[in-house]
């Protein structure tokens, strides 16, 4: 088993749902990347737990003092893996699972290409992922414009990725990402 684990996938693909399921059922195994952002907290999100919430002047620091493994700018806010979560997966003797995006999945390869397993989550259609995107209903048509823009950016970056699993069916793509997590 690869110790960096990454999926990534368009927003509203089931990346978040699949990483979950994986946790939960091999937590002796994995241990989930909690990614830094300086977006807004979300209804139900805790800090330290879905992400650590940073302001603008923290992230920016931190790249500076090359805390970060890999960091990007999306739609205004930053996103980035702090190099201590390597660290804390180690010192636990888990695998690290990320549920991150495909720039940051292709950093992480670049930096540790022995070490990493690219997987890439991809929707049936794009039809099906604007519904997707829609039913969460935590987002203005704008935003969700631009999501899918920028989903077909990463649709063609998925090439790169060792793996891609098609998310036409939760349990049958849950079951090939462990799988895949599982071989390696």
């Amino acid at each position: 088993m690869k110790q960096l684990i990454v999926i990534s996938a368009p927003s509203g693909a089931g990346k978040t749902t699949i990483t979950k399921r994986m946790l939960a059922a091999h937590s002796d195994k994995l241990t989930f990347s909690i990614s830094a952002t300086t977006r807004k907290m979300r209804d139900g999100e805790q800090d330290g737990v879905d992400y650590y919430f940073l302001t603008k002047e923290d992230f920016l620091f931190k790249i500076k003092n090359n805390e970060l493994i890999e960091y990007e700018e999306i739609f205004g806010n930053y996103y980035g893996t702090l190099v201590t979560e390597v660290d804390r997966a180690r010192s636990e003797n888990k695998s690290l699972l990320f549920d991150i995006d495909v720039k940051g999945g292709i950093s992480i390869h670049s930096r540790y290409p022995d070490h990493t397993l690219l997987i890439f989550i991809a929707p049936p259609s794009m039809a099906i992922l604007g519904e997707r995107l829609a039913k969460r209903g935590s987002e203005n048509t704008e935003i969700i414009e631009r999501r899918l823009a920028r989903a077909e950016m990463e649709m063609e970056m998925a090439s790169v990725y060792a793996h891609i699993v098609v998310n036409d069916d939760l349990e049958k793509a849950v079951g090939e990402v462990e799988s895949l997590i599982f071989m390696e």
